[in-house]
């Protein structure tokens, strides 16, 4: 346990700004004063515009150096490298391959308060985590793929034994710790692939097959990518924990957060064995941006990860129970409906928000 936690903050672009700066603020209220250190550094679409570059080495050492990042949104529409890939996207591929944030973990909770585009369905009957892989699948062809006089084109889907196996057994750990599906209370794994067609998927499928059996306790369930998208809709509560391939589980977590009220709702975490990242899963909306009218639910409760994720990392319970808080605070801003933000269908401004949530937590 330490006295003071070091957290490497990027604003970036669009709503960025806004909603990093509002979950720092409900992180202090949440923790006090001096258990959270907030360095800020730059990086991002904008800074690509201005320098030529997306991440610079003094904010990825300072990212290395934390013990924890939280990072508000980057990319821009238009700015993209010559290739015609987006500039802003690559500050967090970067990070997530130079520090081996091999686990992307997205909770798909149905808060109160919230109406899910399901009908019928209520809080605590979705509440399920998306693993994806982060480093590998097809994403690993990022900046390597070939382009041959444009006349044809090829990027190439990577899966390798430890990759695969290693968010396999993060994927079953999880369900272990966590309550069970809620239609059953089964501690369960749902492998997202495309075994049936493609030997990368049928070799992911393998290879979780055997990391399985070293947990009984955990049932294991198979879904290709094109049937889960209609499963997640018609019975989300069979769901505890879905693995994934890098591409298909960032798909399947946006499907997953429309369910739940959006992007907006969407927190996420890229883990490491010694580095973690932390923010919203939605873009960075420049057309709203310096608005105040941006929901920093979403970052937020990438926040309350960060300070799980710290407390057991360090045998913290003042972080665990700070995490707590914050979530609490948030649902009970949303159950009580004075004070909603835009993309739930309110009028509240993003300040109106983090105000209201910071008054909840005192």
């Amino acid at each position: 346990m330490q006295n003071r936690y070091e957290i490497a903050t990027m604003d970036g672009d669009g709503i960025g700004p806004e909603v990093c700066q509002a979950a720092i603020r409900i992180l202090k209220e949440a923790c006090g004063a001096s258990l959270l250190n907030f360095t800020a550094h730059e990086g991002g679409a904008g800074l690509y515009q201005r320098t030529g570059e997306v991440l610079p080495e003094d904010s990825f050492d300072a990212c290395k150096a934390a013990d924890a990042m939280l990072h508000g949104a980057a990319g821009l529409p238009g700015v993209t490298y010559p290739d015609g890939t987006e500039a802003g996207n690559d500050l967090h591929l970067q990070l997530r391959f130079r520090l081996d944030l091999f686990a992307n973990v997205r909770p798909i909770r149905l808060y109160r308060g919230v109406k899910s585009v399901l009908a019928d369905w209520q809080p605590g009957q979705i509440d399920y985590v998306i693993i994806r892989e982060n480093t590998e699948g097809l994403y690993a062809s990022r900046g390597a793929g070939v382009n041959l006089r444009g006349e044809l084109v090829t990027d190439t889907l990577v899966m390798t034994r430890k990759g695969v196996e290693r968010i396999a057994r993060f994927a079953f750990d999880l369900a272990r710790q966590r309550k069970g599906a809620p239609r059953d209370g089964r501690h369960r794994v749902t492998v997202c692939d495309k075994a049936n067609i493609l030997k990368t998927y049928a070799y992911f499928r393998a290879v979780c097959d055997e990391v399985a059996l070293g947990y009984p306790d955990v049932e294991i369930d198979h879904a290709y990518v094109d049937a889960i998208t209609v499963h997640m809709l018609k019975r989300p509560d069979f769901y505890d924990v879905i693995v994934a391939e890098n591409m298909f589980g960032d798909i399947i977590s946006d499907l997953g957060a429309g369910t739940v009220g959006g992007l907006g709702m969407a927190p996420s975490g890229e883990l490491g064995l010694d580095h973690a990242l932390f923010q919203g899963s939605h873009g960075s909306a420049p057309d709203i941006a310096g608005q105040d009218v941006a929901s920093p639910i979403a970052t937020v409760l990438s926040g309350a990860m960060m300070l799980r994720w710290l407390g057991d990392r360090h045998a913290d319970t003042r972080l665990s129970a700070a995490a707590v808080r914050v979530e609490t605070a948030v649902e009970r801003v949303l159950a009580e409906g004075r004070v909603v933000p835009r993309d739930q269908g309110g009028m509240a401004r993003c300040s109106e928000v983090t105000e209201e949530i910071c008054r909840q937590l005192r």
